[in-house]
């Protein structure tokens, strides 16, 4: 937003004052301590990376002063505040943003390129891995509960299930999941390992996997890849690169046509921030609310029914 030319009225934080204390810091904003502060007549767009649960709680307040919100995902982390959520952008008062900002990537936004042109041919799945680092002494304890972060599949699947979406072209026809706990008996809620495998419709079928168990030693905080096979092609996007090569997103590929290459990178036209402005004036843009309704219900559906997995030695000591 600064770079585009706007202004940051402030910063409130009431938990996490060291952090917001660097932001402040590096962006040269003033820290409130009344959020009412911050929804001042000239305020037009609130930012929101509060803890998972309470969002709502926020697009609501922002609702209630007419103020646009862009939120770090995931917006709701259960039903009943997914149906809050939906009457927020029913309403159409306000606009509501989410940084699924995997649209916006060079790499995906070429694949989506690729695909559309039938380079692949008729797409037949789509696999994402997307390992991540816990860095478990550096988290706040709400990461850790499923009632305040949502858990594992809302937390982290939301970005996959949207570019599945995207993509394809297609809707969900069926999901079966499951997360699995191996590692921190003290937080019994949080689950560190999760898949899903959906059949889309058209038929294409995709498998997710999601954990945290990236190494300490990782050049990466998380090696995430994503394939898809079509009829004539195959397509791999290693999106933090490749650590022999460059830690830059590369897109490969090989068909019946051509040996495997790394294909050049188009910049998507706008970037997230931009195409949620554009939103607000009524222009086109490229997410809009359903999208973040139907993928946000995709991720509770697939929450609500995953097979919960307990690893056998957990609480042997």
């Amino acid at each position: 937003m600064l770079e585009l030319g706007h202004e940051c009225l402030g910063l409130y934080e009431t938990e996490n004052v060291s952090l917001a204390n660097s932001i402040a810091k590096k962006y040269q904003l003033q820290i409130v301590n009344d959020m009412e502060f911050l929804l001042v007549d000239e305020v037009e767009l609130v930012g929101c990376a509060s803890v998972n649960n309470e969002k709502i709680n926020v697009i609501e307040k922002c609702e209630q002063y007419g103020k646009h919100v862009m939120i770090d995902k995931p917006a709701v982390t259960n039903r009943r505040d997914l149906a809050r959520l939906k009457e927020v952008m029913d309403k159409g008062k306000i606009q509501v943003g989410m940084l699924l900002t995997e649209r916006f990537r060079p790499a995906l936004y070429t694949l989506k390129k690729q695909i559309d042109k039938g380079e692949l041919g008729e797409i037949i799945s789509i696999s994402m891995r997307k390992p991540h680092q816990l860095n478990s002494s550096k988290r706040p304890r709400w990461h850790f509960s499923k009632e305040q972060s949502g858990g594992i599949i809302i937390d982290l699947f939301i970005h996959d299930i949207d570019l599945l979406r995207w993509l394809t072209r297609s809707e969900i026809q069926s999901v079966s999941s499951y997360m699995t706990k191996n590692i921190c008996p003290e937080y019994p809620s949080f689950y560190d390992t999760a898949g899903l495998q959906i059949v889309m419709e058209g038929g294409i079928i995709s498998q997710l996997y999601a954990d945290w168990h990236t190494p300490d030693k990782s050049w990466t905080w998380g090696d995430c890849r994503i394939f898809v096979v079509g009829t004539k092609g195959v397509s791999e996007v290693r999106l933090e690169g490749d650590p022999f090569i460059s830690k830059e997103e590369i897109l490969l590929q090989v068909s019946d046509e051509d040996e495997l290459a790394k294909i050049n990178m188009i910049a998507a036209p706008v970037t997230i921030t931009a195409d949620f402005l554009n939103r607000i004036l009524w222009a086109n843009s490229i997410l809009g609310h359903q999208d973040i309704l139907t993928a946000t219900e995709a991720t509770i559906i697939a929450d609500e029914q995953a097979e919960r997995i307990e690893h056998k030695s957990l609480y042997d000591h």
